[in-house]
């Protein structure tokens, strides 16, 4: 019995389950293409470069931060109250994010506004907490948060650069067309939802075919 405590307790820190946690997110398990989950900021936020970056980092920084908080309290917080904890904790740490932008980055947070606090209630957070993270180790629950949110960033930001670029001609404000001496009129039909929308749908249709991602 002591062996297989002291073997599980010499697992390598990026072991290859955990090296899936990471990796597993970003691609396979992806919590927008595959589980469906955070669509509204997906749809929402899209619209230019800058302010979806910030977003995402603003979700990789609750999500990790909330995964390991969660982790860390798994063993004393009872069950019949661990939604509200976790809603404590993911409030607390959208409150940090909130204030840090309202300080160096106004513009961002007007343009942002309701969004970043709607991330208390992003399904991707406290799905992550409630499938894993009160179940597992901080490390690994750090290594889930950390996948789970570039996962979501990275679509995120796929879908900014379409929509700037070609809703705009502009990448972070940057004229890439009139740059490349290219007289491009921004095509309005970008800055809408359904545009987002109809990219997202093509992101996913492509992720799930590489995938082999079959629904029930």
């Amino acid at each position: 019995m002591s062996d297989k405590i002291e073997k599980k307790a010499a697992e390598p820190l990026l072991s290859k389950k955990r090296k899936e946690l990471l990796s597993n997110p970003m691609d396979s398990d992806n919590p927008i293409t595959i589980q469906v989950l955070g669509i509204c900021s997906a749809l929402a936020v899209t619209i230019a470069l800058e302010g979806t970056v910030i977003m995402a980092l603003a979700v990789f920084f609750v999500l990790v931060l909330a995964n390991v908080i969660i982790s860390a309290l798994r063993n004393t917080i009872p069950n019949r109250i661990r939604i509200i904890v976790q809603l404590v904790v993911v409030a607390s740490l959208v409150a940090v994010v909130d204030q840090v932008l309202r300080a160096y980055a106004y513009e961002q947070s007007k343009a942002l506004s309701v969004f970043v606090g709607l991330i208390i209630t992003n399904c991707i957070v406290m799905g992550r907490l409630e499938a894993f993270a009160l179940g597992n180790k901080p490390w690994d629950s750090f290594l889930d948060g950390v996948g789970n949110s570039v996962g979501y960033g990275w679509i995120i930001i796929a879908i900014a650069f379409v929509r700037e670029l070609f809703g705009a001609g502009k990448l972070f404000g940057f004229p890439v067309f009139e740059s490349l001496g290219l007289d491009y009129i921004g095509n309005g039909f970008f800055a809408t939802p359904a545009a987002a929308c109809i990219i997202l749908g093509v992101i996913i249709w492509i992720l799930r075919a590489r995938s082999g991602y079959v629904e029930d």
